[in-house]
């Protein structure tokens, strides 16, 4: 973490890291391989209180750890940056494939016909953003080079006969097709839904 014109770096278990900031992980000890703050861990090099008191208005070791646990970036090796983007890869493909069909089929596309169109129309991952979002993106590309739609779900709602006169409008309104309506008491409505 860069603050006040210096560097700070602490040694700290990787996979801990993420598991601190998304608060699996709350104790420090099993983050950290030490609590000593340095200016370069590689070589050893020890933080001065000087520097850490002026930078971080405290000298407590500790607090200062955990300030860059939480705000500093994450040094990942070129391996580990490159899995990580195999694996978001994945991840996208495999909600493109279970969220869409062919529409002429109605069948689903596997996971490696999506992983190929994707890798065709030179996708590339962007690993700040969430998989899921990138994914709504990678439907509406490939919309152009390929015959796919979102999937719908089916659903067979019942509704209450006392709820059902205000709740039919809203189940019209937000579903896509109604295939059928029921009424013997209650309100019973087959109709799909985009997944």
């Amino acid at each position: 973490m860069k603050k006040a014109g210096k560097r700070f770096e602490i040694a700290c278990y990787k996979n801990k890291v993420i598991e601190w900031r998304n608060k699996v992980e709350t104790d420090i000890d099993e983050v950290l391989q030490t609590h000593t703050v340095f200016t370069n861990v590689s070589k050893g090099q020890v933080a001065k209180k000087d520097d850490l008191e002026h930078a971080f208005s405290t000298g407590d070791q500790t607090e200062i750890c955990k300030q860059i646990l939480t705000k500093g970036e994450l040094q990942v090796s070129e391996k580990e940056r490159s899995t990580q983007l195999e694996s978001t890869f994945r991840d996208i493909a495999t909600t493109v494939a279970d969220k869409t069909v062919n529409p002429e089929t109605k069948r689903p596309y596997t996971v490696g016909v999506i992983e190929k169109a994707m890798k065709d129309m030179h996708f590339s991952v962007k690993p700040n953003r969430n998989p899921k979002q990138q994914a709504l993106e990678v439907v509406k590309k490939l919309k152009e080079t390929m015959e796919i739609e979102r999937a719908q779900m089916r659903l067979k709602i019942i509704l209450p006969q006392r709820e059902a006169k205000k709740l039919k409008d809203k189940v019209k309104e937000i579903s896509s097709v109604i295939e059928s309506e029921h009424w013997d008491g209650d309100l019973e409505i087959v109709c799909s839904f985009y997944n």
